[in-house]
């Protein structure tokens, strides 16, 4: 009870090393158990990034030191603003080689709003381009950018080999262990305001969990008096009724392990159970006339696509649960704890709103692992009218591209409505800064790869709706289609390829109205892949000449969300991903 307290977040730009540092911090304290890290979702493990906010603790020289590790890609933007309302300070980890990346602007930038002081750990300091001063002096540029105070820029730095386990406070220092980022966090972190006898109950929700037993779990951080197993709480908010609940259980962190709690004290992050209709931002107390804690707003949503039943020809063959009912169920759960999506019921189809196309790719991505089997539209932006002028949401794009690129994204991105604000050239490399229509990046991303040859970096975080930009040029692109059912050749693929790109291989299973590929001239294309070579007794020269097939674009969710047409459907199973016709009959298609 008497035990000081620090909380801080770790903010980072996506794999500049914050989860390996947290894990590292662990296993020095003593605090990790066995492998345990922070990414455990599968998905998180595959891709190397953080998608969902999750808590540590570890302690340090008699002081706890709560640690919220958090997403550094924006479509998971609702997580990191609610995280930094729940602490006291950020740890703002950067790659020494790389500076201050995209997506360390986003996060920072809700930082320096709140007023946190950040402490800056540049870390891979042994990558053999890693230049401290020159990241140093971006940082600081940065923080002058984004509107920080005299005090917010006059930052600790802390120099780090995460990976190794290793920090030091100067250059000229030797590297032991950790301990330079602890000392550093215990001397800049201001202290939690601790428990007072008699002080009224304040606790604000900065998260949810979900368990099957125990059913909506809620992540609060107690900002004054205690709260007990057992104890009736009311839950308040801004015109809102007051809810009363009970806390069932009570858990807190020792490291990324729960353990259960029979009383927590003022300035700690605990786990509470039984409280079924809590929400992000609401105040828990004992008291009617206790003041409440600012409420915490969560950017609403701007992309919508639908989700329905799988009724292609092979629905069923893969997935457990292929019924609406079993879709919605599914989406009522996700709502439990994805307070970035919304949901709406029609019938038998969804309408599924989020912040970005990656935000639903990642729910589509766990359904389909957990085996359910369904189609989605096409994502579309969400457009709606505000004091009367029809409104879209507008992004910021930054771009990290060789300089010999330039040409050919700017050039995409003026006609798909941005604006260029801002080109730092640096190097070889050239940063480039756009603000335009969410809808202009719809379906960009797989055309930015091609055109920077791989080497480009993209990243955009939503910035408001503003007035609508009108029609936006995109590349037309059209669909190669399948007029049959049976199984792909590769006699008749191996014909097709020159007339674009394939999405699937010989020997694959294809139905009519199956998209099996893209036009290069951008005409739609029905065809037939399962067409073999016609058979003669005359044998004559040329008739045996090798087949040589271009390797296909395998469709994976995002890609696919990406290409697809508004006349299509992507049907999402647990072995398969496939693009299809709405209508699969080519007469209906014609027919409109």
């Amino acid at each position: 009870m008497s035990q000081e307290i620090r909380n801080i977040a770790i903010i980072a730009h996506v794999d500049h090393g914050k989860t390996t540092l947290t894990d590292g911090l662990m296993e020095f304290t003593g605090d990790r158990e066995g492998d345990a890290s922070m990414d455990n979702n599968a998905i998180e493990q595959e891709r190397g990034i953080t998608i969902y906010a999750k808590n540590t603790s570890v302690t340090y020289k008699d002081t706890k030191i709560n640690i919220v590790d958090t997403p550094g890609h924006a479509d998971f933007g609702s997580e990191v603003e609610r995280v930094l309302r729940s602490i006291d300070s950020v740890l703002l980890v950067v790659d020494a080689q790389e500076g201050p990346m995209p997506q360390t602007r986003f996060v920072l930038k809700k930082s320096l709003e709140l007023g946190l002081k950040p402490i800056v750990v540049l870390n891979k300091i042994d990558k053999p381009a890693a230049d401290t001063d020159r990241a140093e002096e971006q940082v600081l540029e940065l923080f002058l950018e984004l509107g920080a105070t005299d005090e917010q820029t006059d930052f600790p730095v802390v120099y780090a080999i995460g990976r190794d386990g290793l920090a030091k406070k100067d250059m000229a220092d030797d590297m032991k262990d950790l301990s330079p980022v602890l000392d550093t966090i215990l001397e800049h972190v201001p202290a939690a305001h601790g428990y007072v006898e008699g002080e009224e109950l304040r606790a604000q929700v900065f998260n949810l969990g979900y368990d099957n037993f125990l059913g909506r779990l809620a992540v609060a951080r107690i900002y004054n008096g205690k709260m007990s197993k057992g104890q009736q709480l009311l839950i308040r908010a801004e015109g809102e009724e007051t809810k009363k609940g009970k806390v069932v259980k009570m858990s807190g962190y020792k490291g990324v392990a729960q353990i259960e709690l029979d009383e927590a004290f003022a300035g700690d992050i605990v786990l509470i159970a039984g409280l079924e209709d809590i929400n992000i931002g609401e105040t828990l107390t004992t008291s009617e006339d206790a003041e409440l804690l600012p409420a915490i707003a969560v950017d609403e949503p701007t992309v919508a696509m639908k989700f329905l039943v799988n009724s292609s020809p092979f629905a069923g063959r893969e997935g457990k649960y292929v019924t609406s009912r079993q879709i919605g169920d599914r989406l009522q759960k996700e709502l439990e704890i994805n307070v970035g999506l919304q949901v709406e019921s029609n019938g038998d189809t969804f309408d599924v709103k989020g912040r970005g196309e990656m935000h639903i790719a990642v729910l589509l991505e766990n359904m389909r692992r957990e085996g359910y089997e369904l189609s989605v539209s096409q994502p579309e932006v969400i457009v709606k009218e505000i004091d009367g002028v029809k409104s879209e949401p507008f992004e910021e794009a930054t771009i990290d591209v060789p300089a010999e690129f330039q040409g050919a994204v700017i050039e995409r991105l003026s006609n798909r409505g941005f604006i260029m604000q801002n080109m730092i050239p640096h190097e070889n490399q050239v940063r480039l800064l756009f603000e335009g229509p969410t809808r202009g990046l719809l379906g960009y991303k797989n055309q930015f790869v091609v055109d920077t040859k791989g080497e480009g970096i993209l990243a955009s975080r939503f910035l408001e709706f503003r007035p609508y930009a009108g029609e936006i040029k995109k590349r037309k692109t059209a669909s190669m289609t399948s007029m049959v059912t049976g199984k792909a050749l590769g006699f008749s693929l191996f014909g097709l390829q020159d007339r674009g790109e394939l999405y699937i291989g010989a020997s694959e299973e294809v139905y009519e109205g199956m998209v099996i590929g893209n036009t290069s001239k951008g005409e739609e294309m029905v065809v037939n892949p399962t067409k073999g070579k016609n058979l003669t007794n005359v044998r004559s020269s040329g008739t045996d000449d090798a087949i040589n097939l271009v390797p296909h674009k395998a469709l994976t969710i995002e890609l696919g969300l990406e290409i697809m047409l508004i006349d299509e459907y992507l049907e999402v199973c647990p072995q398969s991903i496939r693009l299809r016709k709405q209508k699969l009959k080519e007469g209906e298609r014609k027919k409109g």
